[in-house]
């Protein structure tokens, strides 16, 4: 068996070693007040990289990589990073591999400001329209 965290993939040895002494990297990480976990929708082989605002509650980005291989999802980090102004590091695709519905945790900001850095505005605020 093998777990996937914060480390990379652990056999289920190592993870029980690290359990033991008292550190699971994970659980420390979920209940930072400092975190943001946002539900993205992409649409690979975009003419250009842009949020296209919201889906389903879900934040609509197009993107211009190619949804092979894992190439949309690096880009979605650099694109995230770029927008949000964080490391790349900080970005971590929590679900959705090898699916166009994402959940992405990023680290060291608030969900309302990452929605508000990529949205533009404040979720719950309404638009106006002349």
């Amino acid at each position: 068996m093998r777990f996937v965290g914060t480390f990379g993939c652990l056999s289920s040895k190592s993870a029980a070693i690290i359990r033991v002494q008292g550190y699971c990297a994970s659980s420390e990480l979920r209940y930072d007040s400092s975190m943001a976990t946002l539900r993205f929708h992409i649409v690979p082989n975009a003419k250009i990289d842009t949020v296209a605002g919201e889906h389903g509650g879900a934040i609509k980005i197009k993107l211009r990589a190619q949804a092979v291989e894992g190439k949309a999802n690096a880009a979605l980090r650099c694109f995230l990073a770029d927008q949000l102004k964080i490391s790349k590091r900080a970005i971590i695709l929590e679900h959705g591999q090898r699916s166009r519905d994402k959940v992405i945790r990023i680290d060291g900001m608030s969900e309302e400001d990452a929605r508000r850095a990529l949205l533009g505005r404040n979720r719950n605020e309404p638009t106006v329209t002349r």
